[in-house]
């Protein structure tokens, strides 16, 4: 084996740096070189900045999100089952009762297909229930012969609470207006062999419920049907009132 004298350090008597040669054990292989004296015994280099301080903001508005989209589902559903509730357990078969209390014609006049009169309606409305209050607004009324629209106007919005009843008084009038020449026919034999004409009123409306203070914001309406309302008036008479007393109307919601 070859012999290496080894310069100490004349401070520390411990070998200088360097000092060591390499491949020295003799064996072919790499001697321990030893480290350069200002980065001896190194540590592991700490984690990165990132790893540690950038962390996700838990007040970030991202992160948020998840929440308003679980909040928005709940309403939702809130809004839903209250509906449910109005319609199905409340209302129940006890849809709004609208009732003809009176019906009269006027200056009626029937020449070559061409109609002109005035009709005079009466109506009743009932709020079914005292668990909840309506609201009808946009109420259109028409009267019609069989499937001919003679005449419409339109009706005051109306409010009921409790079991409120609630009367509306409409008048319809047309001077002139043409007919379906098959119409205006079976409306002349009509009046000459039954003495009176069935007329048809229908009434649609924007329709809102309550129940306590919540109030349903669907847009809803309700339409009703009044038929065969007959009005006695002869060939030779131009007015008549309602035959058989007050009716009542079929109402879908």
């Amino acid at each position: 084996m070859k012999l290496v004298k080894l310069m100490n350090d004349p401070v520390t008597g411990y070998p200088a740096a360097g000092a060591l040669p390499q491949n020295t054990d003799g064996y072919g292989g790499a001697a321990y070189q030893q480290p350069p004296r200002d980065t001896a015994y190194p540590c592991e280099a700490p984690p990165p900045a990132s790893a540690v301080y950038n962390q996700p903001n838990i007040h970030d508005p991202i992160r948020k999100a998840p929440m308003l989209q679980v909040l928005g589902v709940y309403a939702i559903a809130v809004i839903g089952i209250s509906i449910i509730y109005i319609f199905v357990y409340i209302l129940d078969d006890r849809e709004p009762v609208f009732r003809v209390d009176s019906l009269s014609v006027s200056n009626l006049n029937l020449t070559n297909s061409l109609i002109s009169g005035k009709w005079d309606l009466r109506f009743i409305v009932k709020n079914p229930t005292k668990e909840m209050a309506i609201f009808y607004n946009d109420i259109a009324a028409a009267v019609f012969y069989d499937d001919a629209s003679l005449s419409d106007t339109t009706v005051p919005p109306l409010f009921q609470v409790d079991t409120t009843q609630t009367a509306r008084q409409v008048s319809f009038a047309t001077a002139g207006a043409y007919m379906d020449n098959q119409a205006f026919d079976k409306m002349n034999k009509e009046r000459s062999q039954k003495g009176a004409i069935g007329f048809n009123v229908r009434i649609v409306a924007g329709f809102r419920v309550s129940s306590g203070v919540y109030w349903n914001r669907m847009r809803t309406f309700v339409m009703v049907y009044c038929k065969d309302l007959s009005v006695g008036v002869g060939s030779n008479n131009s007015s008549g009132t309602l035959l058989g007393g007050a009716r009542q109307c079929q109402v879908e919601l």
